[in-house]
């Protein structure tokens, strides 16, 4: 993906001319939690009414064009909220989606040290990588089939900067989608190879069974969260790119990761893929 001159990516959607001070003052605050290593309070709280969806994401877009004019690169985008019982709790009827940098991978089987966040969640999910653009705003299955080049198996290591996850929809999608790292294997598959409406998940923490779940734990399907962020991307006008990556969501309950911890997922069909958590601030 390339950039402009000023440092932004040609298909985010530039900024209002004023942007609002509150959406400033809550980017600040994430930004400054980020930078410090420590939590700040939910952000919801510097908007009338907690705020709503779009300002979230005005934060969020704020945080990302400031990620990229420093020189951080874009290489696709999660999904978020694709488990019901997630949404039931935050009371919100839909997904949401948060960008991912090339900075936030970590190789499988590697280690990420002590510190580098503040408080992570490991949840396993299935990747896809496109090997087409998805420009359209009613995205169809058929659009993404022919879209995806491969699936991989992926650890998704979320994190918020928020204090002890408190979290309302408005915190979350303006944290960039409680973004931290992710891990990839390193084998594709091709969709032909996989129904990804039938795989199943069993994730270790430690050689202990930390969580299960199915393709169709994830909205149904994996591919059903990949056109449904297809579609929301397209509607704001930065639809996904071949090339790009897309983490479609848990297919299962996320663990907390301690120093000392070692995860494994296996996704039947896809293969394993692992991370580990150092006791000190070194790392792979």
């Amino acid at each position: 993906m390339t950039t402009s001159p000023d440092g932004v990516h040609p298909d985010v959607a530039p900024l209002p001319a004023a942007t609002p001070p509150a959406v400033v003052k809550a980017a600040d605050r994430l930004a400054e939690a980020t930078r410090t290593g420590i939590a700040c309070p939910p952000v919801r709280e510097l908007f009338e009414g907690g705020g709503d969806l779009e300002t979230a994401y005005a934060v969020q877009q704020l945080g990302v064009r400031r990620g990229l004019a420093a020189g951080r690169r874009i290489v696709g985008r999660k999904i978020g909220l694709t488990s019901v019982a997630v949404q039931r709790q935050l009371g919100v009827d839909r997904p949401d989606f948060g960008a991912l940098f090339a900075d936030m991978a970590v190789p499988d089987g590697g280690e990420v040290a002590a510190g580098r966040l503040l408080q992570p969640k490991v949840e396993a999910e299935v990747a896809l990588v496109l090997g087409r653009d998805l420009p359209h705003r009613a995205c169809t299955v058929v659009d993404v089939l022919r879209a995806v080049d491969f699936a991989l198996p992926a650890l998704e290591i979320v994190d918020s900067r928020v204090r002890d996850w408190d979290i309302s929809l408005v915190d979350t999608v303006a944290d960039n989608a409680s973004c931290g790292l992710y891990v990839l294997a390193a084998t594709p598959v091709p969709l032909a190879a996989v129904d990804l409406r039938t795989v199943t998940m069993t994730m270790t923490r430690g050689g202990e069974t930390v969580s299960e779940g199915t393709g169709a734990d994830c909205l149904g399907s994996p591919l059903n969260a990949a056109v449904w962020l297809a579609s929301a991307l397209a509607e704001r006008g930065d639809p996904l790119r071949a090339g790009d990556l897309v983490l479609t969501g848990a297919l299962g309950p996320m663990a907390p990761a301690a120093p000392g911890d070692v995860f494994e997922a296996h996704i039947s069909g896809l293969g394993s893929v692992r991370v580990g958590f150092t006791q000190d601030g070194r790392e792979l």
